[in-house]
């Protein structure tokens, strides 16, 4: 359900602390009676995220600003003949949820390709291809993107590091191009035809920072690893590409439904900023975009100072991170590792940004007040982040509090787990890759390495560093749901726990997704808690995740998400 914007317009917008009956609110009209509101939701459990007053039964909204929380008696004060009323029946207020890691328009781009994520095997996407080429004319790029080898079924006879060979699936698919994502995004899988298309053959040499997988006799197979990908582009030129302005019509739609009010999207060109700010203009965004820049240095030094936005459109549209890959993902052998791989020790995985080139990304960040954030998962990446990151530090002691950051944080060596506390940088972390990544890590890893640092959330937060949450879809769903229970639980699909001692308690859990996640984006004044002055951005769970038995946390459901006072997704509309 989609709304008119109503203004904001309160007479004075500080936070006075007023206490009325058991509301703590925002302001007070004339001669002591309370602003009348909006929207009211009562009837429920609020759960605000603020110490100063942490629960209540009923939340007052004003324009786009919370007005009051407190019990369902002291909101009616705030209850007028104009102002819309929804009854919670009990159910669980929460600040909306911000997923602090993810992909934007490639949670909308997943809704137009073959959908992966689930298959049980390789023969599966052979039949789904072969399907999707029946249908294609010759010539036409078919796209999927979600397989992930670890968790089929059965390994495809004659693989190559549990990785297929091409010639099954070009059998079925002679005169299209095809191109098959990995879930993690790290990789990709193409036919023939698609390697033809793209002039890669046994002489084709990698390229830095990535890799053609071959067999004994030096034939691709068709599996490219990390900037090998790239490779692969000319296979899909004259390809239609899909309008931009319709993907975040797509992903946005998919994030509100799952209670994401606020989405940081983790690395997009300056023409998708251009799409996201025409969207702001027009009124058409309804999430709203923390976003992080991806592109060369000398792009960067070009064009950052035009591009640096703050609560853009009321707040809508934040322009003001970096992001950079210092290494790859752990599936397909491409995280960068200290030590071998246990299970492929001819290799540490890739290191696909030099570490030359950071040490200018960081000195452009400081030079124009941007976040810096760089994707690391093996503990040789983070290692070296943080050592680019504290020689920033040392360098420019005058800019103190920057809150850059680190996007996944997977594998830790222990001496670094308390460099992040130390150095105030932030654990942008997906507690969903834990479970899901979990049946793998261990022969990935071996044991003592994935006990010592993988997924350690109660490490970090112990040593005293923030941190947040996500999903980084769409390499998993979008749904919060299921990364908190991941967090909370560490529970595979096999029921094992994936070292239990790493969980977070179920407010912690909550704090990683609302305040904690505000925090790393320069944004906790404004949103990450139910406090009276704050934007009013609420998810409403059918189920009291905080309180309901640990197993029933992924039945919970999304009820209403709201977006600045207004009700942008309703379970009864849906």
């Amino acid at each position: 359900m989609e709304k008119t914007g109503r203004p904001f317009g309160f007479r004075r917008r500080a936070l006075v602390g007023v206490l009325l009956g058991s509301a703590v609110a925002l302001t007070v009209g004339c001669a002591g009676e309370p602003d009348v509101a909006d929207l009211v939701l009562r009837g429920g459990k609020v759960v605000t995220v603020d110490e100063a007053n942490p629960e209540g039964e009923a939340i007052a909204v004003r324009g786009d600003r919370i007005l009051a929380v407190g019990s369902d008696s002291a909101i009616s004060e705030y209850i007028g003949s104009e102002t819309e009323v929804i009854d919670l029946d009990g159910q669980l207020a929460v600040p909306g949820l911000i997923d602090s890691h993810g992909h934007f328009l490639g949670v909308g781009d997943a809704k137009m390709q073959l959908d992966l994520m689930r298959v049980a095997n390789w023969d599966e996407i052979v039949s789904m291809v072969e399907a999707a080429a029946a249908e294609a004319q010759p010539g036409e790029l078919i796209r999927g993107r979600g397989w992930h080898q670890e968790k089929w079924d059965r390994v495809p006879p004659g693989n190559i590091d549990g990785l297929p060979t091409h010639h099954t699936l070009s059998a079925v698919s002679p005169d299209n191009p095809v191109i098959l994502r990995h879930a993690s995004g790290h990789a990709s899988f193409a036919n023939a035809k698609a390697m033809e298309m793209a002039g890669i053959t046994s002489d084709t040499p990698d390229p830095a920072g990535g890799e053609i997988v071959r067999d004994a006799d030096g034939n691709p197979i068709g599996a490219f690893r990390e900037r090998a990908q790239g490779l692969l582009s000319a296979a899909a030129e004259g390809a239609t590409e899909p309008d931009p302005r319709r993907l975040a019509e797509l992903a946005a739609e998919e994030a509100l439904s799952k209670g994401v009010t606020t989405f940081h999207d983790a690395g997009v060109g300056f023409g998708t900023i251009d799409v996201y700010k025409q969207m702001v203009d027009d009124g058409a965004l309804g999430i709203r975009l923390w976003v992080m820049i991806r592109q060369p240095n000398e792009r960067l030094a070009e064009l950052l100072p035009e591009y640096r936005l703050v609560n853009y459109g009321d707040h809508r549209l934040t322009v003001r991170a970096i992001k950079v890959s210092a290494d790859g993902a752990l599936g397909p052998h491409g995280a960068w590792l200290l030590e071998p791989y246990s299970d492929l020790p001819s290799s540490t995985g890739l290191n696909t940004s030099p570490m030359e080139a950071l040490h200018e990304t960081a000195r452009l960040a400081v030079e124009h007040d941007f976040q810096l954030c760089v994707h690391a998962i093996g503990d040789r990446a983070n290692r070296e982040v943080l050592d680019v990151y504290e020689a920033a530090f040392q360098a420019n002691p005058d800019r103190t509090g920057l809150r850059w950051r680190i996007e996944h944080a997977q594998h830790l060596h222990p001496d670094d787990i308390p460099r992040f506390g130390q150095l105030g940088v932030i654990a942008a972390m997906q507690g969903v890759h834990c479970t899901s990544d979990g049946p793998w890590v261990i022969p990935r890893l071996g044991e003592q390495r994935a006990r010592e640092g993988a997924y350690v959330w109660r490490s970090l937060w112990e040593t005293g560093a923030v941190v947040s949450n996500g999903t980084d879809a769409p390499v998993e769903d979008v749904d919060p749901i299921a990364s908190y229970y991941a967090t909370v639980s560490r529970k595979m699909s096999d029921g094992n726990a994936f070292f239990a001692e790493q969980r977070l308690t179920r407010m912690e859990a909550l704090q990683t997704y609302t305040i904690k996640a505000a925090y790393a984006g320069f944004e906790e004044e404004t949103k990450g808690s139910l406090t009276p002055g704050k934007l009013a951005d609420i998810t409403v769970l059918s189920k009291d995740i905080l309180t309901i038995p640990e197993d029933e946390i992924p039945t919970a459901e999304v009820v209403y998400t709201i977006v600045g006072g207004e009700v942008m997704y309703s379970k009864g509309d849906s």
